[in-house]
């Protein structure tokens, strides 16, 4: 039997896809969709679009007559991917991969139990795509926002033990991983579960690990960022650890931020990015919902201050999405179109930040590291994280000089020539 796998979404789902692959290719043949049997769809469910954008495909697969097997959030929170799939698996169900596929053609299987699986302790197959190994080091989180349907997927957090976490970058770093992004729904609250933060101990544990390597850290909440920032700090000032701060802010508006019930207030968030940047030369990454039903004008202009404000290097922003079974998806919902009109206006000032923190790197040199490959040339990272395009080998240190920028990477002189 020939099986593929398609991964939307986070992180958190590319990571589980290697475990799925490992488990898979012990059982049966990986392939390409168009010569699969059995497609697993590894699914997103953060918003609206991507579940509508998968449903579509999962239809399109079960025209072509392959099998398909639900794994990702979705498992959890549509019941129309669902319906349309042969089998499904949770993402805590993973070990179960095996048996979901082979009971696509035994009238289904769904293996939908809460479970407190430790990841690390799963096989892992990674692409060798280029030179990035993705580590979860928990799942689930802790908070309780009002707009997120993810948790009804993941659940309560659950850590996995920092011993294997080290072992398993040990082991990617000895087969010639050079980029770690550890990564889960929430880093910063990593060890909560079991009594206290254990993010700062755990980065210095890996900072430890012998070999010429970098660490992402992903994604944390303010508050758990807050709470431990003295070690934070510490843990950040080693080399190997990228000074990358993923930092979601969501809103401008604490009245907003109560309303989503985020945890953190907008003061939280402003006193982890001075403490970081008082520290470090950091790239700063934020996210920003546009169009939360209690967001009215003035709410949307205090978020416009705050970026133009704290000048974030990075800005994601997700227009609300209406997710079931969410205190947000319950609330009059603000009309598209001025929810349109407020991204817009938040886009064209993040790309013009995003220009004039890039050109205040021109005709500086940096030593970069090689971790993929772009549509021309080579993406490489600077020790900040920042985006690099530039010429090299995979895995390659080298020096850059940089010659020009756009508002979301720069670019090597050499190219220029």
């Amino acid at each position: 039997m020939k099986v593929a796998i398609e991964t939307y979404g986070c992180t958190m789902n590319q990571a589980d896809s290697d475990i799925m692959r490992a488990l898979i290719s012990e059982n049966f043949t990986l392939s390409d969709v168009s010569e699969a049997d059995v497609v697993v769809i590894n699914s997103c469910g953060v918003i609206d679009f991507t579940e509508r954008k998968i449903l579509k495909r999962i239809q399109e697969l079960k025209g072509l007559g392959k099998k398909v097997v639900l794994a990702g959030c979705l498992s959890r929170i549509s019941r129309e991917a669902l319906r349309l799939s042969d089998s499904v698996v949770a993402p805590d169900n993973l070990d179960k991969i095996v048996d979901a596929i082979k009971g696509a053609y035994n009238g289904g299987s769904a293996f939908l139990q809460w479970r407190d699986l430790d990841k690390t302790f799963l096989p892992k197959l990674r692409l060798r795509e280029n030179v990035i190994a993705i580590v979860s080091i928990s799942e689930g989180c802790m908070g309780h926002c009002s707009f997120c349907a993810t948790k009804f997927a993941r659940g309560r957090l659950r850590s996995f033990s920092l011993e294997k976490i080290v072992e398993e970058v040990e082991n990617a770093v000895k087969q010639g991983f050079k980029e770690i992004q550890i990564t889960s729904q929430d880093t910063g609250c990593y060890g909560l579960d079991k009594g206290k933060l254990m993010l700062p101990e755990l980065l210095e544990r890996i900072g430890k690990i012998e070999g010429d390597f970098r660490v992402r850290v992903g994604m944390m909440n303010p508050q758990y960022a807050k709470a431990m920032i003295e070690d934070l700090l510490n843990a950040f000032d080693n080399e190997k650890i990228y000074k990358f701060l993923h930092l979601p802010v969501q809103s401008g508006d604490n009245v907003v931020l109560d309303h989503m019930k985020r945890g953190h207030t907008v003061e939280d968030f402003l006193e982890v990015v001075d403490s970081f940047r008082k520290r470090f030369d950091i790239t700063l990454s934020t996210d920003i919902i546009v169009g939360y039903p209690t967001e009215n004008e003035d709410s949307f202009w205090k978020t416009y201050e705050l970026i133009e404000k704290v000048r974030p290097d990075i800005v994601n922003i997700t227009r609300f999405s209406k997710r079931e079974g969410t205190l947000a998806g319950k609330l009059k919902q603000i009309p598209g179109w001025i929810v349109k009109e407020r991204s817009r206006k938040l886009t064209e000032l993040c790309v013009k930040i995003g220009l004039e923190n890039n050109r205040k790197y021109i005709g500086k040199d940096f030593r970069v590291l090689v971790t993929s490959h772009g549509k021309k040339w080579m993406l490489s990272r600077t020790d900040s994280y920042r985006a690099v395009i530039t010429k090299g080998k995979l895995g390659e240190f080298r020096r850059v000089k940089i010659g020009d920028c756009r508002h979301n990477y720069l670019l090597d002189i050499e190219l220029k020539s």
